[in-house]
């Protein structure tokens, strides 16, 4: 598919950084090793969906940390929630995450799974010629995710919600309960199900909630 695109000159490719120096670097990178594609570019999440709709590219590459609308402060989550909105309205979409923050992916996993175009993770640390190659395998529908080393265990959405509800809204499990609409019995059931994939347990003289936050953190689950 790659060589197909690029001899025809009909590759089209969207670029999502909010850094000048990043998105430039990445643009130049691109021109040379695709000279015929058509690229363009966004550097925010509402930009970046626009984009998406009208220009129909085959590929675009995203961080993770972005801004919502110029102005806003750049956020892990923006990146994941218009990440799982490309996945989810875009089946055939080729895919490739270029960030700092590719533990986050995590809370992604099974709609990466579940994609049907290519997906490659590529740290922002990679090399040109290796962030080329992830590119090449995502535009020829591969789906290269092992340097996110993600926890055994399927990760569900309640589970992270909890999680967030926890450590970045500070509320008791009670309150919890109440904002999803389960019992305090299921919110603890989750808690059991989310500290057994980050391999926490009850240890003598260290608190179990302050371990798991910490886990958590770590792994990507949340922020």
């Amino acid at each position: 598919m790659t060589q197909d695109l690029r001899k025809l000159g009909t590759l089209k490719i969207l670029i999502v950084d909010d850094h000048d120096l990043i998105l430039s670097g990445t643009l130049d990178l691109l021109k040379q090793h695709y000279p015929q594609a058509e690229i363009c570019t966004a550097k925010t999440t509402q930009t970046a969906l626009q984009q998406v709709k009208v220009f129909a590219p085959d590929l675009v590459i995203m961080d993770l940390s972005l801004p919502e609308t110029s102005g806003d402060t750049a956020e892990i989550n923006q990146g994941i929630k218009s990440l799982e909105i490309l996945i989810k309205n875009y089946a055939t979409l080729n895919l490739v995450v270029q960030s700092s923050y590719v533990k986050a992916l995590v809370r992604l996993k099974p709609d990466i799974d579940a994609h049907e175009g290519g997906f490659t993770v590529a740290d922002k640390g990679l090399s040109s010629q290796e962030m080329l190659k992830r590119i090449d395998l995502a535009l020829v529908g591969v789906t290269h995710t092992k340097d996110l080393k993600i926890p055994p265990g399927e990760v569900k959405p309640e589970w992270l919600e909890v999680l967030n509800l926890a450590f970045a809204e500070g509320l008791e499990d009670k309150v919890i309960a109440d904002r999803m609409k389960v019992s305090p019995r299921t919110v603890r059931h989750y808690w059991t199900k989310v500290q057994d994939v980050l391999g926490v347990y009850l240890e003598d003289g260290k608190s179990l909630r302050i371990q798991t936050e910490k886990r958590a953190r770590e792994e990507g689950f949340i922020d």
